[in-house]
């Protein structure tokens, strides 16, 4: 006779769910990050062979995993309400697995940037586990959980980018290629292994014989919904705006000869770091006397912050200034995650965070170029200006528009 399987009480359950995605997220955002300092060098190794230029395909490297994802994510999310929010995750890490390993043995720029297409379509870690979290745990913890998801996000973006450098100076292009597909398969492994979601798809959701454009109408018609996308789009091209111009700026500041490339990675660095010391705290303190107080003040200290940082006259100035302003990122982040479960319902949360996603891509997409022309038409100094403006703007309509109920 065989032995039926132990399930965990909710409250248990729930919480394990959280720390076995917690290690999930933290492992694939270091396998994801760990090629991001060398791919531009890695298309010109690989070099072209449609006459296209270098610069061309190095662009696309970047570009076409963030439209592709905005892309597919929504349609990810919708079907993850129809089968399972564990399966979706362990689609985006077994399917990552098989594409970043392939990738340490491509030919071409050209056979590199579509599967980075590819990848975009197929993978989406960040949605499919903040899915999967905001369906377990109860709405008035997800401020915590969703501080916890972020904290192990900014950990493995921390981290991967100085692994993956070594690991390119050691043992060249192609390795940290293989070892990202073996991280992200192990993570699947372990989403596949701990996880024990009891999945019931929402009337709604099984009710649904066309398409997927009904559900996402009926979500954004729900109040609070529509403000937290576009928050969310406003927030990450004020967040990326400055990132192709950045190092340019540090360059000015500092004097002659100094060591850019070093300042400009402990700057990025430590300002993660200080996303990851708020994003718990403000999660949490979110849970207690509400997300939207949180997220309004994060947003005005953010805007003050990027438009002290359009003029500082000296690089220490800056380096203090985004490290303060890391911290406002974590009560933005994940602020507006946990009130898109507040706000939405119970049964539908990979269409909220497909959707969130989706947007999130875009915005990451429009920003660089956004920031590069705003930076040859104004200068250096303006795009963080414009990024200090942005998040004004959003303050002002989180506090207008924002409904005050919660739930």
């Amino acid at each position: 006779m065989s032995c039926p399987i132990r399930q965990p009480p909710p409250v248990e359950r729930w919480r394990r769910t959280l720390y076995i995605a917690f290690l999930g997220q933290l492992v694939s955002a270091m396998a994801f990050s760990l090629i991001f300092p060398f791919l531009p060098l890695y298309v010109q190794y690989l070099g072209t062979r449609t006459g296209l230029s270098l610069e061309f395909w190095a662009g696309m490297a970047f570009s076409s995993q963030a439209l592709t994802m905005a892309l597919a994510s929504p349609i990810w999310g919708a079907l993850s309400d129809r089968y399972g929010r564990k399966l979706m995750l362990e689609r985006a890490m077994f399917g990552g697995a098989v594409l970043l390993g392939l990738m340490a043995f491509v030919r071409s720029a050209e056979e590199l940037a579509l599967l980075r297409a590819l990848q975009g379509l197929i993978t989406g870690t960040i949605s499919a586990a903040n899915a999967l979290v905001a369906g377990e745990a109860p709405r008035e913890r997800i401020g915590y959980a969703m501080g916890l998801l972020q904290v192990g996000f900014w950990a493995g973006v921390a981290v991967g980018p100085l692994v993956g450098g070594a690991l390119a100076d050691l043992a060249g292009f192609r390795m940290p290629f293989l070892v990202t597909g073996a991280l992200l398969f192990l993570s699947g492994l372990l989403i596949w292994l701990g996880v024990q979601e009891q999945f019931k798809p929402a009337a709604s959701a099984i009710g649904r014989s066309v398409g997927f454009l009904s559900g996402w109408r009926e979500l954004l018609c729900r109040p609070g919904i529509k403000v937290c996308y576009i928050l969310r789009f406003t927030a990450t091209v004020g967040q990326t705006l400055i990132q192709p111009v950045a190092p340019l700026f540090i360059q000015a500041l500092l004097s002659s000869g100094a060591p850019v490339g070093t300042f400009t990675g402990v700057t990025v660095g430590l300002t993660s770091a200080s996303s990851i010391g708020s994003a718990l705290y403000l999660g949490r303190l979110g849970d207690r006397i509400g997300q939207r107080r949180v997220l309004h003040a994060s947003l005005l200290a953010a805007a003050l912050l990027y438009l002290l940082q359009s003029c500082v006259t000296n690089a220490w100035q800056f380096f203090v200034l985004q490290m303060l302003s890391g911290a406002t990122l974590g009560g933005v982040v994940p602020t507006l995650s946990a009130l898109l479960a507040r706000y939405g319902r119970h049964g539908e949360e990979g269409n909220l965070y497909g959707l969130d996603n989706s947007i999130s891509s875009a915005a990451r997409a429009a920003a660089p170029i956004l920031g590069a022309g705003i930076a040859m038409a104004g200068g250096l100094r303006a795009t963080f200006a414009a990024s200090g403006l942005l998040f004004l703007l959003s303050a002002v309509l989180a506090s207008v528009a924002l409904p005050r109920r919660e739930t």
